[in-house]
């Protein structure tokens, strides 16, 4: 049996990046993926399957609209869709194969099949053969799977997850999609591109409802302007699935909605997989959301097993499963890192892009802090309105009293990108003076956020 210093049960974003930081740290390290390929959720049916087709979409889509008023003629636009699937599918394979790589690159041993505990110590990796392998450290990062609603039968035909929408035959003509978070928005952005006609039932009463309201209101604008239909403070009550056409019955302030289409993607979140982990028999703790509960430093209640990412509380973002990786590995090796969580960006990949890290409105207001607000919209920078992406605004939240900035939030072309400067900001606890003083080049989309900043100084935007 071989004998490991850490152990990885999961190879998305967390498990492998934890995998690298502990190798170049001198331990030796081994990982466990119940799949073929590496890469977990967000390479292979997540995050990047999902960004190839936003990407494909938009650039038909800017054909389609765009390309006459750039003064670019190029005849009628045709969708070779088994071609876009394929490149998507190119990306993919790319991607996870650079994992594959960088295992061998860093020596670190790859065992596939169903990882399982057999005591504190102990793995055993049921696949094509049975193993057993021990580590003095075991990292726990399996990752999560879609959620369903109760009564809701996901035949992965026509009632479908994100992963069955990124495998689709053919372009929806109707797509009713459950959900408008990231994921539901994301991907009916996709198939509204390309031509679908796209429905949006949402619970909450407001788009994204974990952002900041005000990028929940922009976005719900933007996607009507655009031709999506938003059915918000809506609770679905019956999704019925025959032949071709699927059915979503849905209860609002102002009745019943009865909405048909040919595909209806559930897209109400994802939960903690531990299926198959046999967590119970060394005793780790799991709550009651199907969480596997830490401490500060990831440990579960076994000192020497920790869990990363979607398995653990927190948002459910590769980035912060990425960090958390690093993290524990350094923590093992005896170092002292640490996480802000009030620093992870979050990111929605429509178009305009969708951006916010630190603290909302509606959480400064609900613990009584005093800030100020500075916003400025893209419609009035030059950039923007030379790229013909206008929508959108950068919203900065600063301390009334010190004028540290607290939170950003944004809805704009590149926010994806220019959250970042924010990041830094933030981490260096920078004021919205600091980020107004900084020379940002001209002509970017980036002089937004210098004029929201400016906005939150005393009311000193120069271009509004």
């Amino acid at each position: 049996m071989n004998n490991y210093d850490v152990a990885i049960i999961g190879s998305g974003p967390g498990g492998y990046v934890c995998a690298i930081r502990c190798a170049q740290l001198g331990m030796k390290t081994a990982i466990i993926e119940k799949y073929n390929t590496l890469g977990g959720t967000c390479l292979n049916v997540g995050c990047i399957p999902s960004k190839a087709m936003l990407d494909s979409s938009h650039q038909y889509h800017d054909a389609v609209h765009k390309f006459a008023d750039h003064g670019i003629q190029v005849g009628t636009p045709k969708i070779d869709f088994k071609q876009m699937v394929a490149r998507k599918q190119g990306v993919v394979d790319q991607m996870t194969k650079g994992v594959d790589f960088l295992m061998k690159k860093n020596k670190i041993d790859v065992f596939t099949g169903t990882g399982s505990f057999i005591d504190a110590n102990t793995l055993q990796i049921d696949g094509k053969k049975k193993e057993k392998i021990s580590a003095k450290n075991i990292v726990i990062a399996t990752g999560s799977k879609p959620s369903s609603l109760p009564g809701v039968d996901i035949d992965k035909k026509r009632i479908i997850t994100s992963t069955e929408a990124l495998e689709l035959k053919e372009i929806p003509k109707h797509l009713i999609v459950i959900g408008g978070g990231v994921i539901g928005l994301e991907l009916g952005s996709v198939y509204h591109r390309l031509g679908a006609e796209v429905s949006v039932v949402e619970y909450a009463d407001s788009l994204i409802a974990t952002m900041d309201r005000g990028l929940g209101k922009e976005m719900a604008r933007i996607s009507k302007k655009q031709g999506i239909k938003v059915h918000l403070n809506h609770k679905v009550t019956n999704v019925t699935a025959k032949g071709k056409k699927v059915t979503v019955k849905a209860e609002g302030k102002k009745g019943e909605v009865v909405l048909e289409g040919d595909y209806c993607l559930l897209s109400v979140g994802r939960r903690p997989y531990t299926d198959g982990l046999s967590a119970e028999k060394v005793g780790v703790k799991i709550d009651d959301r199907g969480r596997i509960e830490t401490n500060d430093h990831l440990q579960t209640n076994q000192s020497h097993i920790f869990a990363i990412g979607d398995v653990v509380k927190g948002a459910m973002l590769a980035h912060k499963a990425e960090e958390e990786g690093v993290m524990v590995a350094e923590i093992i090796a005896g170092q002292k890192p640490h996480i802000n969580y009030n620093l992870i960006p979050g990111v929605v990949y429509t178009w305009p892009e969708v951006a916010g890290i630190g603290q909302t409105e509606e959480q400064l207001k609900a613990d009584g802090k005093k800030y100020k607000v500075g916003q400025f919209p893209f419609r009035a920078n030059g950039r923007a309105v030379a790229g013909m992406d206008i929508d959108g605004f950068v919203k900065i939240l600063a301390d009334s009293e010190t004028d540290e900035v607290l939170g950003a939030h944004m809805i704009g072309p590149r926010v994806a990108d220019m959250i970042s400067e924010i990041a830094v900001a933030m981490e260096f606890r920078a004021s919205a003076e600091d980020i107004a003083r900084i020379c940002h080049a001209h002509p970017t989309t980036s002089e937004v956020t210098k004029e929201a900043a400016l906005a939150a100084t005393e009311n000193r935007a120069l271009h509004s």
